[in-house]
């Protein structure tokens, strides 16, 4: 399953858009237009879907309605997230989710949901809350969604459980290194990779070893005079471990502490591709690596994620990563902040795009100039 279409209403950087979705998807623009927000409408449903989530937390984790609200909210501020799955490979709609967020003009402005809707197929299955006589005389109600209920969410379970499945992975090496200096709580579902060993750790020993194997091939193959990654625990404590060709028997040895930062965003890259079906979410994976990998990338994604048959969302600022002419312009999203919200286009459908596709330019290469800064060339000039 996939979700084939995302409409989001007063979403943080976004007024309106509505905009299709890919098995494999590049979302491309400016500095502070919204990529990193455009993920988090998914996060934000599976943090509502997940067991020990909800609405409510979901939306206090990020801040309250306030935090997620467009500024160009103006009359209307109904906040509106809604998705539309398929299956892989298809184009046939099977579900469609979407609920509308207000919040209390008076007492607590505790948030609540002005509406939830379902279809299954073309046929509306929930439609809260005015086919729900309980909604409106219990108005409580309406502060959690059904997609949280275990059991009122019976009728589209698969929605649920697709969705509590997404994944959000933006490895941060200090974190993974020194995970005891960083003080404070391990955020909710640990997208920094804070705790990443003790993931592995946690993973049944045949399939870490399994997956741990791809990694080690690819990493003889990007990281010079490596020969052996693995797993290994020190005292309780779960390690990684490689060994580097060296001229002393032992001597090459390294833990993660001492891996580039580049070998364990590649780790933590190839890893989470491996783990899970669901919703895949990457945030610039080409941080920090050498140009010659980072142009592999969008080829390994696809190797494995038709083996897993996942969806795969990406943010990118990098030429060499859209240098693959694989690419379809239809897999790319071309960001554009405006006065009024981050407008979102298919690269498809930008004439200008294709025709310089036409020409023999990458994606890259044709689109990335339109997401630099119009003034950039004064930057020199302010410092």
């Amino acid at each position: 399953m996939i979700i084939s279409r995302i409409i989001l209403k007063n979403w943080k950087n976004f007024r309106s858009i509505k905009v299709d979705l890919k098995q494999r998807t590049f979302v491309v623009g400016p500095n502070a237009s919204g990529k990193s927000n455009f993920l988090d409408a998914f996060r934000f449903l599976r943090d509502i879907a997940k067991p020990g989530g909800g609405l409510q937390k979901a939306i206090s984790d990020r801040g309250g309605i306030s935090k997620l609200r467009c500024l160009a909210a103006r009359k209307d501020p109904e906040i509106v997230v809604g998705i539309s799955l398929s299956e892989y490979g298809s184009v046939e709609v099977d579900w469609k989710y979407e609920i509308g967020i207000k919040q209390e003009a008076r007492g607590h402005h505790m948030p609540y949901l002005s509406y939830e809707k379902v279809w299954k197929g073309e046929k509306l299955i929930i439609d809260r809350p005015n086919d729900n006589r309980e909604d409106k005389t219990d108005r409580e109600r309406l502060s959690q969604t059904f997609l949280e209920q275990i059991n009122a969410n019976k009728d589209f379970r698969d929605v649920a459980k697709y969705l509590e499945k997404a994944l959000y992975l933006h490895i941060v090496p200090q974190l993974l290194k020194y995970p005891l200096a960083f003080a404070g709580a391990d955020l909710p579902g640990d997208p920094f990779g804070r705790g990443f060993l003790d993931k592995l750790a946690k993973t049944p020993e045949k399939t870490r070893n399994a997956w741990l194997k791809k990694i080690d091939a690819a990493l003889r193959i990007a990281v010079p005079q490596l020969r052996e990654l693995h797993y290994a625990e020190e005292n309780g404590k779960p390690h990684l471990e490689a060994l580097y060709e060296h001229w002393r028997p032992d001597a090459g040895k390294q833990k993660e502490e001492q891996f580039s930062d580049g070998t364990l965003r590649m780790i933590g890259l190839l890893w989470s591709l491996q783990e899970g079906e669901g919703l895949l979410l990457l945030e610039e994976p080409e941080l920090s690596l050498n140009a010659a990998i980072i142009s592999r990338l969008p080829s390994i994604i696809y190797k494995i994620q038709k083996q897993k048959r996942r969806q795969v969302i990406m943010t990118s600022h990098s030429a060499d990563l859209l240098a693959d002419k694989g690419i379809s312009l239809h897999e790319i999203l071309v960001f554009t902040p405006d006065k009024e919200g981050t407008k979102i286009d298919v690269a498809v459908d930008i004439a200008e795009v294709r025709a310089m596709l036409e020409d023999g330019m990458t994606p890259g290469d044709a689109i990335l100039p339109r997401t630099a800064p119009k003034n950039i060339k004064q930057l020199l000039l302010e410092i």
